[in-house]
């Protein structure tokens, strides 16, 4: 190594070499991207990025954000440095089996890392998430001398982030909301797997941004340290704008064959090129994972000097706490994921009558009864709170001048309000929702798939789950929609029956933990079961039980979700009439189902009773596990019409008379 170097330049070219020598011996990954951005890393961690490498999870850390997750290799590096609880040999299994060092950053799995990233969009996403959340925590929680929370939210975003649609979502909202404290720093390499981004990338990011309402900066060259620490300085003293700053780099710079190339972006450098890499910084060509002793010292001392900030903080919180000691235990009961005292006393209970309730009306009910006793419960709709009955009526809407509002306007942007509300569920002390349609559930799957691999707990609420939307048609009726939801590792679906079942819903969802939860509401009004006839509507948290029992054994069992609930319990009171004993089964949510132990199922379904039917008024796609080879199914396996809802239910076969005809057959 040059002797002249200072320790700024030889702790950055470190980071430069770590990282490519791991994806060198993993021969895999991106190792131009973390290359360009070594000099980035350092300013933000040495100079900005508020942290404790002894405790990654402190409260009041400043939130980062590797939106790019594929130039992860920077991240762990700088973690590995600073002295997080990421080893060198960590560093040399990247992206191997049961490694902390994944290929892409994963919540969960090594310290540091605050939201899994790599679908690009995701994590400048996520951001105004956690943006929003530190906003709401603020107004809520801090006083005059006791900033609490005023922690900032970074990140580092790609060429790809910003040609992703969800970005564009999440950016428009941002700056609607002036949320000030965002600062992302774009990478603005002009290069993707395909070659410069020329090819199809050449708008004006800048004024683009601008035109969202955000503060946006360029910083000509990412290695000029100066520049970089000023453009940062100045992003924090806006404090109504997001920023974007804007920074120009090489792509696997320090590379004399590779650099400005898209060859040096997914994949290793080679081992010749590796050795003329060490040679352009003044390393030793033959040597690997050589990590200086006055650098290993160097940022060591930065981390250890990082982690007494959060030492001041305890103190500041430790008098918060004797000044405020309701607001203190408060927060401290939601952070560790508890539900107060009382809370469920206030959930409805519904009693029969002629009047029939959809269960989104049932679901609106429920929210606004439990509202004011849990006050970290909050969310919102895309555009669609009156129609998903999601409104919080006692309670304000978040803005810019109300931080402290609880029901949230995503707009029509349904991708960003997912990725939003993962950045939320992320945040100690909130329990988010979202609300929109199940067809629009579509333009949610990245975050909804996110949510399920981080076992986050965000709650994802559709309604108009089915051909009884009626008369907006085949493109806003779901058919397919519950099957694929269903498949998502880590997801809990509930379609509930009725307006019990739903208050039912939704204290599972709200005492859910390890991943998402999706309640699925009806637009069209049900009947209300009576309870005091039928099985009790708390058997909803086995995820199936048995509604109503025939006299004798069963000769045959029915069994369904959702609306089509009631459509059996009738079909049930027809097959008695004529002499035919049923069983039904509510089965609201087969992931809870799943979790029962064996003599539970054996209780619900019989292995003796082999004569099932199936009806639920959607693709018919994982049902076959449940009625056996003798069995039979009632679903959809085409896309609905535009009609009314009892016109369409009667074409595709939801009637009493079909279901009868359909279990008879069943029995011969």
């Amino acid at each position: 190594m040059s002797a002249d170097k200072n320790i700024e330049t030889l702790a950055i070219d470190t980071v430069r070499i770590l990282s490519a020598d791991a994806v060198q011996k993993a021969n895999s990954g991106h190792p131009g991207t973390p290359m360009a951005l070594a000099p980035m890393g350092h300013v933000l961690w040495k100079e900005f990025i508020n942290f404790n490498p002894k405790n990654p999870d402190w409260a009041n850390r400043d939130r980062f954000i590797l939106s790019a997750g594929h130039a992860c290799m920077l991240q762990y590096s700088f973690l590995h440095l600073l002295g997080y609880d990421i080893s060198l040999d960590d560093i040399k299994n990247f992206r191997q089996m049961n490694s902390k060092t994944a290929g892409h950053p994963e919540y969960g799995l090594a310290p540091g890392i605050d939201v899994t990233t790599g679908p690009l969009g995701q994590g400048f996403a996520n951001g105004v998430g956690f943006a929003i959340a530190q906003k709401h925590l603020a107004a809520r929680y801090n006083k005059p001398e006791f900033p609490i929370f005023n922690y900032h939210i970074y990140a580092i975003c790609s060429d790809g982030d910003m040609m992703e649609g969800v970005t564009s979502e999440a950016a428009s909202l941002a700056g609607h909301l002036e949320l000030g404290n965002l600062i992302y720093l774009y990478d603005d390499n002009h290069i993707s797997i395909e070659g410069s981004t020329d090819i199809a990338f050449n708008e004006d990011v800048n004024h683009r941004f601008e035109a969202y309402g955000w503060h946006v900066q360029h910083v000509d060259d990412v290695n000029d340290i100066h520049a970089l620490q000023l453009a940062i300085i100045n992003a924090k003293a806006e404090t109504q704008k997001p920023s974007l700053i804007r920074v120009r780099s090489l792509i696997a710079y320090g590379s004399p064959n590779k650099s400005g190339t898209a060859g040096s972006h997914g994949a290793p450098l080679g081992e010749e090129e590796m050795k003329l890499v060490k040679k352009f910084f003044g390393f030793d060509p033959d040597k690997s994972f050589n990590i200086p002793a006055e650098v290993a010292k160097y940022y060591h001392e930065i981390g250890v000097a990082k982690g007494k900030k959060e030492d001041d903080w305890n103190d500041l919180y430790a008098e918060y706490k004797e000044q405020f000691p309701e607001l203190a235990a408060e927060y401290e009961q939601a952070a560790a994921g508890k539900l107060p005292k009382g809370w469920l006393d206030k959930l409805p209970k519904f009693e029969p009558s002629d009047k029939k309730m959809a269960t989104r009306q049932a679901s609106g009910k429920v929210l606004n009864a439990i509202a004011e006793s849990l006050p970290h419960l909050i969310g919102g709709a895309a555009d669609l709170a009156p129609s998903t009955e999601t409104n919080l009526k006692e309670f304000y809407s978040f803005t810019s001048e109300n931080r402290d509002g609880r029901n949230f306007h995503f707009g029509i942007r349904e991708h960003a309000m997912g990725s939003i509300l993962n950045g939320m569920a992320l945040t100690k002390g909130l329990i988010p929702f979202g609300a929109t349609f199940l067809i629009f559930s579509e333009y949610m799957r990245p975050p909804i798939r996110l949510a399920a691999i981080m076992k986050i707990s965000p709650i994802f609420v559709y309604t108009h789950d089915s051909i009884g939307l009626g008369e907006d048609g085949t493109t806003h009726q779901p058919v397919e929609q519950l099957a694929s939801l269903r498949s998502i590792p880590n997801i809990t679906l509930i379609r509930p029956a009725d307006a019990n079942e739903t208050t039912q819903a939704w204290k599972v969802a709200l005492e859910h933990k390890g991943g998402p939860v999706v309640l699925v509401f009806t637009r069209q009004g049900l009947p209300i079961i009576d309870q005091s006839k039928y099985g009790k509507a708390t058997g909803l948290e086995k995820g199936a039980y048995i509604l109503s029992e025939a006299s004798g054994k069963p000769d045959l069992i029915l069994m369904a979700t959702g609306s089509e609930v009631s459509l059996i319990l009738a079909a049930q009171a027809q097959l008695e009439k004529d002499g035919i004993s049923t069983r039904v089964v509510s089965m609201p949510s087969w992931e809870l189902f799943e979790k029962q132990d064996a003599a539970y199922k054996e209780k619900v379904f019989p292995k003796t009773s082999r004569k099932r039917l199936a009806v639920e008024a959607a693709s018919p796609m994982g049902w076959h596990k449940y009625i056996t080879d003798e069995g039979d199914i009632q679903a959809m396996t085409t896309f609905g019409e535009s009609a009314p809802a009892d016109d369409l239910f009667k074409h595709f076969g939801f009637t009493v008379d079909n279901v009868v005809k359909k279990a008879k057959a069943l029995l011969g």
